[in-house]
């Protein structure tokens, strides 16, 4: 029954709703984790280990943590097919281009949700190889995540702070333009309506990005050492 109905359109863009809302919650719990970072070593070291025991002794320690990457990507896969296969059958819908089009109103966000989230995908492999697993932290202490941020994110290493930077950019224009549309979807269709679904938008995918981008600054401009 549930695969019948992820078949329609309609289907889809559930789909795409409900993966997009599990992916937003993360992200704020992960921002407000990292924001610990300003509270001192000890506070961020617990704070990491007090991921790898959620869940114990019920379960194993750090079972918790793959269950939730598990579910994590099987979210982002699925975010992605709903996304692809209702882009090409947009496309198909309307076969032939028209010979004189108005120009695109669409906003930025909208115009490069394609290259946004191909850098997006990039930042999460190198970042889970980086601060999960250490393979390309400079420490790569398991023990102690505080210095592994502090390494990572040094002044020798502009780059990654760079990287990192453009990522969560992206990701903010992703979840400006992906909320505008949920709002959208939900009703808010008049001039004053979008106007709200807009500023709302705005706001949150600002605030979120300004959060994760304290941490990095901050290191690189040694304000957190």
């Amino acid at each position: 029954m549930v695969l019948l109905a992820t078949r329609s359109t309609v289907g889809k863009k559930a789909v795409m709703a409900v993966t997009g809302i599990v992916l937003v919650l993360f992200l704020v719990a992960h921002m407000l984790g990292n924001l610990k970072v300003f509270v001192g070593a000890e506070s961020f070291d617990h704070y990491a280990h007090w991921l790898r025991t959620i869940g114990t002794p019920v379960l194993p320690e750090s079972w918790y943590l793959w269950i939730q990457r598990l579910v994590l990507t099987a979210c982002v896969v699925a975010h992605i097919w709903a996304a692809t296969v209702l882009a090409m059958r947009a496309r198909r819908a309307r076969p032939v281009r028209y010979a004189h089009r108005r120009p695109v109103q669409g906003s930025y966000a909208a115009r490069t949700m394609r290259w946004g989230g191909v850098i997006i995908a990039l930042f999460v492999v190198y970042h889970i190889l980086d601060l999960t697993t250490g393979h390309l932290n400079p420490v790569g202490d398991r023990e102690h995540p505080y210095g592994n941020v502090l390494a990572d994110f040094a002044p020798e290493r502009w780059y990654v702070t760079l990287f990192y930077v453009l990522a969560v950019v992206s990701l903010g224009f992703h979840l400006r333009h992906g909320l505008f549309s949920a709002l959208r979807t939900l009703g808010q269709r008049t001039t004053t309506g979008e106007r709200r679904a807009r500023a709302a938008s705005l706001g949150f995918a600002v605030a979120l990005c300004a959060g994760f981008l304290s941490v990095p600054l901050a290191v690189t401009l040694g304000l957190v050492n």
